[in-house]
C-alpha cells in the first residue's frame, strides 16, 4: 500500500492489471461518468457506453475472486427506498411521468452494490479513489481557470461544466463540494510518501475545487462550502497559525467574490430566483401533507405545480422544487423521506465508525480515517447545498455511500483479520511454565504454578 500511495502512475497501473475484469468495468463507468470523453468525440457515442460498462461488470462479478457480498444494514434501507419509489411512480397522479423516469434512482441502485460487492479491497479501493479525484480535478480545473480569464469577475450563469449531470452551474459547484474535502484530506495523508510536487498536485485539486464553486455564483454551495471550511478547522484542532492562514484565505475568497455575487447575497429572500422557491417549497410541504405515504408521485412535482394557479411561474415552466427534502418528500412521501434521511444518517455514522475503528486497531488500512473525514465533510455539502438544488438522483450521494460503506466494509475486515492472526498466536494450554486460568470466561493466564 504504501507504494500505491506515492501516487506513482507505473505503481497505480501494475496494481490495476492485476486486478479482475469485474472491477475493471465498474471503474470504466466511472471514467465515462467523470471524464465524459464522449462529449469530447462524439463519433464514439453510437451505443449506450456507460450502461455497457454496467452490464459487463455485473456480469463478470460472480467470476470476480475478490467479490464480497456486503453485509450492511444501508443496504436494506436502499432496497426500501427502490420499492418505495416504484410503489409511488405505480401510484402516481401522472404514472407515465414516473415511468418515464425509472432508471434515475434504479441506475444509482446497482451502481452502489456493484461498487461495495466489488471494490473490495485496499489495493482497488485506492485505485478507484484516485480514478474519482483525477476525474474531478480536471473538472476542478476547467472551472477555475474559466473563473481566472474572467478576472473572477461575475456572470449570470455561472460556471458550466460537461454536457450531463454537471453542467448546470449549481450542479457543477455541487460535484466540487463532493471533491474538495476528499482531495483535502488525501493530500494531508499522502504528504509522507509523496514527492512534493505530487502533495501540491493533490492540493491543487482541493484549491481549485474551492475556486470553482466560488465562481460558479451559486449561493447555496458557498454557504456548503463556509460549513466545510469551518468544521475542517475545528474537527482538526488546527493550530492558531494555520487558523490565521485560513482566516487569511477567508478573507481572499470574499475579496474575490464579484460585487455581482455580493449583490446576490444581500437580495437572497427578495429576488425573482428566491421567491420562486420560495413558493416551490410551500407548494410541495402541501403537496406532501395532502398525499403524506407516498407523494404525489415519483418525478410528479413539476406537472402537479404547473397545474395549481400560481402567478410565479417566472421561468415559463414548472420546474423541481429546488430541495432534495420537498423532491423526495413530493415522490415518495414522508415514508420515502424518512428512508431517505435514514440513508444520510447511515453515511454519517459509518463515517463516523471508521474512524473509531481505525484508531482502536492499527492493522486498518492507514488512509481510512482521512477518506472518512472526508467523506464525512461531503455528505454534510451534500445536505447543506442540497437545500437549494434538486439533486436527490445525481451522483452525489449515492457514489459518496458507496465509498462509506465499500470503506467500511474493508476496514472490517482488515480488523477481523487482525483478530484472527492475535488469537492464531497466543499460546496453547501449557507455555514456558504459564497455564490456561482454569474457568475464566476470557482465557486469561493464570500464575505460573510453584510446584516443585
Amino acid at each position: 500500500m504504501e507504494q500505491l500511495y506515492t501516487f506513482n502512475p507505473k505503481t497505480l497501473w501494475t496494481q490495476f492489471k492485476k486486478e479482475h475484469f469485474a472491477f475493471w468495468m465498474v471503474c470504466l463507468y466511472l471514467f465515462l461518468q467523470y471524464f465524459d470523453p464522449l462529449e469530447i468525440y462524439p463519433h464514439l457515442a453510437f451505443v449506450p457506453w456507460d450502461k455497457i460498462a454496467i452490464g459487463l461488470a455485473f456480469l463478470a462479478l460472480p467470476l470476480d475472486p475478490c467479490r464480497r457480498w456486503v453485509r450492511d444494514g444501508t443496504n436494506m434501507w436502499m432496497t426500501l427506498f427502490l420499492v418505495v419509489i416504484f410503489v409511488s411512480s405505480a401510484l402516481a397522479i401522472f404514472p407515465a411521468i414516473s415511468w418515464d423516469q425509472w432508471f434515475d434512482f434504479t441506475g444509482w441502485y446497482i451502481i452502489y452494490f456493484l461498487i461495495i460487492n466489488t471494490v473490495s479491497t485496499k489495493e482497488r479501493y485506492f485505485i478507484f479513489l484516485a480514478i474519482f479525484l483525477l476525474a474531478n480535478f480536471k473538472l476542478a480545473f476547467f472551472g477555475a481557470r474559466t473563473w481566472a480569464k474572467r478576472g473572477f469577475g461575475f456572470v449570470r450563469w455561472g460556471l458550466e461544466g460537461p454536457p450531463g449531470f454537471f453542467q448546470n452551474s449549481s450542479d457543477f459547484s455541487g460535484e466540487m463540494l463532493m471533491f474538495a474535502p476528499i482531495a483535502f484530506e488525501l493530500a494531508l495523508f499522502v504528504k509522507p510518501y509523496v514527492r512534493r510536487v505530487t502533495y501540491w498536485f493533490l492540493m491543487l485539486g482541493a484549491i481549485t475545487g474551492v475556486m470553482s464553486i466560488l465562481g460558479a455564483s451559486d449561493r447555496g454551495s458557498q454557504v456548503a462550502l463556509a460549513f466545510q471550511g469551518t468544521w475542517v478547522a475545528i474537527q482538526r484542532k488546527l493550530k492558531l497559525k494555520v487558523l490565521i492562514g485560513i482566516a487569511l484565505l477567508v478573507g481572499l475568497g470574499y475579496a474575490l467574490l464579484p460585487a455581482g455575487e455580493k449583490a446576490r447575497f444581500s437580495r437572497a429572500g427578495t429576488d425573482k430566483t428566491s421567491i420562486q422557491r420560495l413558493d416551490y417549497w410551500r407548494a410541495g410541504w402541501n403537496m406532501i401533507k395532502s398525499h403524506p405515504f407516498l407523494g404525489v408521485g415519483y418525478f410528479n412535482f413539476a406537472p402537479v405545480y404547473a397545474s395549481l394557479p400560481s402567478d410565479k411561474l417566472w421561468h415559463g415552466t414548472a420546474q423541481l422544487p429546488h430541495n432534495i427534502f420537498i423532491q423526495v418528500g413530493t415522490d415518495a412521501g414522508f415514508i420515502g423521506l424518512a428512508i431517505f434521511l435514514m440513508l444520510i444518517y447511515r453515511n454519517l455514522k459509518i463515517t463516523k465508525d471508521i474512524r473509531r475503528l481505525c484508531e482502536r486497531n492499527p492493522g486498518a488500512p492507514a488512509f481510512a480515517p482521512s477518506v472518512a473525514r472526508g467523506l464525512a465533510l461531503t455528505t454534510w455539502g451534500f445536505v447543506i447545498a442540497g437545500q437549494f438544488n434538486t439533486v436527490a438522483y445525481y451522483p452525489f450521494f449515492w457514489i459518496n455511500l458507496a465509498l462509506t460503506v465499500s470503506l467500511a466494509n474493508i476496514v472490517r475486515r482488515a480488523v477481523e483479520e487482525q483478530s484472527s492472526a492475535r488469537l492464531a498466536r497466543r499460546p496453547g494450554p501449557l507455555y514456558m511454565g504459564w497455564v490456561a486460568g482454569a474457568g475464566s470466561p476470557e482465557g486469561e493466564l493464570a500464575a505460573p504454578r510453584n510446584d516443585p
